[in-house]
């Protein structure tokens, strides 16, 4: 008798013990079946090397924190129907927190109001999303990045001329707001700089290098063009170089391999860097912050930095270049 009542108390106090393990904070889908915290990130894109690093920084941070992190992208950055198709499929797994660098924040409206009524907080990182469902926003200020550019231009072009605008996108919050920033950096500070062309190219290479050759065949006195990220600004490289413009200043935003050669080879004049690894750290960090319950800033900022040949190499300056 004293046997069995020995062993069905150690039962009880095994099933307890159990009961008690299984109790954390880990979501019911597959990434969380072991209990770690999870939050599933979504970029814009998966191809440039910014989106590379914004994905090293998270990882690193989330180790850092102890939670996991899964990290997907569409294959363009124009590809809105993909990356709406892996939000869903994030959503799916029930994570603890979802972060969203939306390409169309309208298209993703509707599965992040599904992710607002499962008590799923949702960080916006790199693009703003509309609405007030974001806890926070984890990104550079593009408009004040995107005057630093202009500033630059007008500089190297004496403060007057013509020039011209290659963006990556009209409907992502970075391309709307790294492009007005820029012009509007013009209209209220240089009367003698006019704006004679803005053509988008959805941040392709190629359609950036063809948007460019046809701006030039259309306006044959520029004297610089920007290009609002990573394969704008190196369309603009190339669509510069196949028409023999080697006098046109060319600007641009990131700071991938080829635009680094560009710089050095004095292809282009320079470029405003963000800070991936800031951005996918801070963005991790509000995640869990905003799992803990504590309440976040509407904005988190980002570092931007312009840098062209004459300070490429400094350690404050290489430690952000999306290598």
């Amino acid at each position: 008798m004293k046997t069995r009542k020995l062993l069905t108390s150690l039962a009880a106090v095994s099933t307890a013990l159990l009961l008690a393990t299984g109790c954390g904070s880990g979501s019911s889908g597959d990434e969380g079946a072991d209990g770690d915290t999870t939050i599933a990130i979504v970029s814009k894109g998966y191809q440039h090397q910014f989106w590379q690093t914004v994905k090293k920084g998270a990882e690193e941070k989330a180790k850092e924190l102890g939670v996991t992190i899964t990290f997907v992208g569409p294959d363009t950055e124009t590809d809105v129907e993909q990356q709406v198709t892996q939000l869903q499929t994030a959503l799916d797994k029930q994570p603890d927190a979802l972060a969203l660098a939306a390409l169309d924040s309208k298209a993703a409206t509707p599965l992040l109001q599904q992710a607002q009524s499962s008590d799923i907080p949702v960080v916006a990182f790199d693009s703003g999303v509309d609405g007030d469902i974001p806890v926070t926003t984890v990104a550079t200020d593009n408009k004040a990045a995107a005057a630093e550019a202009a500033k630059h231009v007008a500089d190297a072009i004496d403060h007057e001329g013509e020039v011209a605008v290659v963006t990556h996108s009209e409907t992502s919050a970075t391309g709307v707001e790294r492009r007005d920033g820029f012009v509007e950096y013009m209209k209220e500070n240089e009367p003698d700089i006019e704006i004679v062309a803005q053509q988008n190219a959805d941040g392709d290479q190629a359609e950036s290098a063809d948007a460019t050759k046809a701006i030039l065949q259309s306006n044959k006195d520029i004297d610089a063009i920007y290009g609002t990220n990573e394969g704008a600004a190196i369309g603009v490289v190339q669509g510069v170089k196949e028409l023999g413009n080697d006098d046109i200043e060319v600007v641009g935003f990131d700071s991938g391999k080829a635009q680094l050669d560009a710089i050095r080879n004095g292809a282009m004049l320079g470029a405003v860097t963000q800070s991936p690894l800031d951005i996918g750290a801070k963005t991790v960090q509000a995640a869990v912050d905003s799992i803990d319950g504590k309440k976040l800033e509407e904005q988190i900022p980002t570092d931007f930095y312009w840098y062209d040949k004459d300070n490429i190499d400094d350690k404050k300056i290489a430690e952000l270049l999306y290598k």
